[in-house]
């Protein structure tokens, strides 16, 4: 069972919030969790919350289609970040003009699924390009 959650308009830039998805991507869901508890980067509280809403929603998804749940089972199948909207400031500078401040947001999506469904697929891109 696949479940999605996502975060829209976060004011991190999406750089900064790839680096942090880049580092859960394809690990289970609760040790992903873990990870992002301690991790020190500031993108990491909002990638967090992402990830355990996608793990509330597959609960939801399980109960509703009367399945056992087991969270230890889910596994971060996808994981990305999109970029919002950006937000244009203006800032004063030397002789009355004016420079611009991008303020950059992020849209985060984080897709959970059966550690069984995911491992089949996985186990196929890793043989990508390999002769033997």
């Amino acid at each position: 069972m696949e479940a999605k959650a996502q975060a829209r308009y976060v004011r991190v830039t999406p750089l900064k919030a790839r680096r942090v998805v880049d580092t859960i991507r394809g690990q289970r869901a609760s040790e992903a969790v873990t990870v992002l508890r301690f991790a020190p980067q500031a993108a990491a509280e909002t990638v967090r919350k992402v990830v355990e809403s996608a793990i509330a929603n597959a609960r939801v998804k399980a109960d509703q289609a009367g399945e056992a749940f087991d969270e230890n089972a889910l596994v971060i199948s996808a994981a990305f970040v999109d970029e919002g909207p950006t937000l244009k400031r203006f800032r004063p500078r030397a002789k009355g003009s004016a420079s611009r401040i991008l303020k950059r947001t992020s849209h985060i999506t984080v897709v959970v699924g059966d550690d069984s469904k995911v491992g089949a697929s996985s186990s196929a891109a890793g043989t990508k390009g390999r002769t033997r």
